[in-house]
């Protein structure tokens, strides 16, 4: 009976590279995405993104069973509270990834998702009082470290990508707060909930000043801009079926590959600047994510040691 089962354990774990791999590279190629939908604005793709991306998920909870999970959230003000907290955060950290991405910054965007698990692991030390390993100080210290050097030789704090890993560090240690029972496609339809008031407003306003693009540019743009919410959906679930298939260190391996594709994108065909300060930035970043990769890979050491 071992050969069977090894073998099946064997196939959910490449099935579940395969859907981590399918979901980290549909965030990497989004710069492409949101640039196809000019003349669309940042602010106007992030309303279209919260309010396309409610409808369907409203659908998808009645199809998929979910929708009483949904339901019973309301039952519970603190879990809600968190949630209005959590949607607020991703919709500040999609609106400053939209704005990277479409004003010729992404460039900016691969450098805050390559920082952000730096990030994450400082917030986990100041928030929730977690003692660092030797390897995770050092990577926090070359993260600070190529953050002071962008600032000093390209002249400006890379606000940009700070602002993109603290929404999104803060934004998990929200979600970590809410715990694991909550299935991710109920809590997707909740953060957008949250936040569709502003989403309806935003566009009203819009609409009202002639900026809204919706419909107004021909079909196919009309349909790129409503696709916005399955763009958004599909990676998620895509994420949460790899997530339960490989270990959370083979996932944390994984997420290089959203701003390694960020960052082909920017220099290879939006051909942004990379001078050699950039250059210094990015390469110490980058030896701070080796440090963490190399930690993580003991990490299943660590555990034997322990249980012998």
């Amino acid at each position: 009976m071992t050969g069977p089962y090894l073998a099946r354990d064997s196939e959910e774990s490449r099935r579940g590279v395969l859907f981590g791999v399918s979901a980290y590279g549909l965030w990497g190629l989004l710069p492409l995405y949101f640039v196809a939908l000019a003349p669309a604005g940042a602010w106007e793709i992030v309303a279209l993104r919260v309010l396309f991306s409610l409808a369907l998920c409203l659908v998808l909870l009645v199809l998929s069973g979910q929708f009483g999970r949904f339901v019973a959230a309301f039952t519970q003000p603190k879990a809600l509270g968190l949630f209005l907290l959590s949607g607020v955060l991703i919709g500040c950290n999609w609106l400053l990834y939209t704005i990277a991405t479409t004003t010729g910054h992404t460039l900016e965007a691969s450098l805050g998702y390559f920082i952000n698990p730096i990030v994450a692991i400082a917030l986990g030390v100041v928030v929730l009082r977690e003692r660092l390993r030797r390897l995770q100080w050092a990577a926090v210290g070359l993260g600070l470290a190529a953050v002071v050097v962008m600032s000093v030789f390209y002249g400006q704090v890379p606000w940009l990508s700070l602002g993109l890993a603290f929404s999104f560090g803060i934004y998990g240690l929200t979600k970590s707060m809410l715990g694991a029972d909550w299935p991710a496609l109920v809590s997707l339809t909740l953060e957008t909930l949250a936040i569709t008031p502003v989403a309806a407003v935003l566009c009203a306003w819009l609409a009202a000043d002639g900026g809204l693009t919706l419909g107004g540019h021909g079909a196919l743009h009309t349909a790129l801009l409503a696709a916005t919410g399955a763009v958004t959906v599909v990676p998620l679930l895509l994420f949460g079926l790899a997530a339960a298939r490989i270990p959370l260190s083979t996932v944390g391996m994984l997420q290089y590959i959203a701003p390694i594709l960020q960052f082909v994108i920017a220099v290879v065909i939006f051909h942004e600047a990379m001078p050699l300060d950039r250059w210094l930035g990015f390469g110490i970043v980058w030896v701070a994510v080796v440090v963490l990769l190399v930690d993580a890979s003991r990490g299943p050491r660590r555990r034997r040691e322990r249980l012998s």
